[in-house]
């Protein structure tokens, strides 16, 4: 069965429009692993817009599943990933300015830095992923990186789903398979819901974790968490 890990930044979103700690993000990642979550994902940002630097040490003891740190590898985001050592993180090529992930890492010519960066994560003994698109020629390099895994950026499938999936799902199938041929192991995140997580998740038979933030927590608001979590767990029984 594919893990799970629930994304908490939407929840600090909400916290830190109003100041105060209501919603709290200690006892959202509480709740995710006690609702049924593989894991908790984070992705803290230099202006710490949702999770902050400190939500992030202060997370790290309550986690009893995953813990999945996501972010550009600028060095005080290294130097975070290293004090708090989680199982994973995964690096995304955004700048501070972004407003979300929105492309996967260049890694043919990124591959010096990211080898550097990997090669200090796994001395430390943290699993690494990189963030990445279904262009043939950056997979085939990701696997030069040392990496553990990479990450598919699927809001490119979210958003031809509707349209049409099997032409939406044909370049992250090519892009797994090869993956799994060159031995990377496969996460995926990005716009993942429950309209089409179940097609994504049985036409790629070897995906191992996907990372889900805005839709799970936006579908929390009307139906709960523990249901919500419980219903995208469905999606991921092969």
């Amino acid at each position: 069965m594919t893990k799970l890990s629930v994304n908490i930044n939407k929840v600090a979103t909400l916290r830190n429009s109003r100041g105060g700690n209501t919603p709290s993000v200690l006892k959202a990642a509480i709740d995710v692993q006690d609702f049924g979550g593989d894991g908790v994902t984070v992705h803290p940002r230099p202006d710490e817009r949702h999770i902050r630097y400190k939500d992030v040490h202060d997370i790290r003891p309550v986690i009893k599943t995953e813990f999945n740190i996501e972010g550009y590898p600028s060095k005080e985001f290294i130097d975070l990933v290293l004090a708090v050592k989680p199982h994973q993180v995964t690096l995304v090529p955004d700048p501070p300015e972004a407003l979300t992930s929105n492309a996967g890492w260049d890694t043919v010519n990124n591959m010096t830095f990211l080898q550097d960066v990997i090669g200090r994560f796994s001395e430390a003994g943290v699993r690494t992923s990189i963030f990445i698109d279904t262009d043939l020629k950056n997979i085939e390099s990701a696997v030069k990186t040392n990496t553990d895994r990479i990450e598919l950026y699927t809001e490119p499938y979210a958003t031809d789903y509707a349209k049409d999936r099997e032409a939406a799902i044909a370049p992250f199938v090519e892009a797994a398979e090869l993956a799994n041929k060159i031995g990377l192991k496969i996460n995926a995140g990005h716009d993942l819901n429950l309209d089409n997580l179940k097609y994504f998740n049985e036409r790629i038979p070897f995906l191992k974790e996907v990372s889900i933030g805005h839709a799970l927590i936006s579908d929390a608001l009307y139906i709960g968490l523990e249901k919500t979590i419980q219903l995208y767990q469905q999606q991921l029984i092969k």
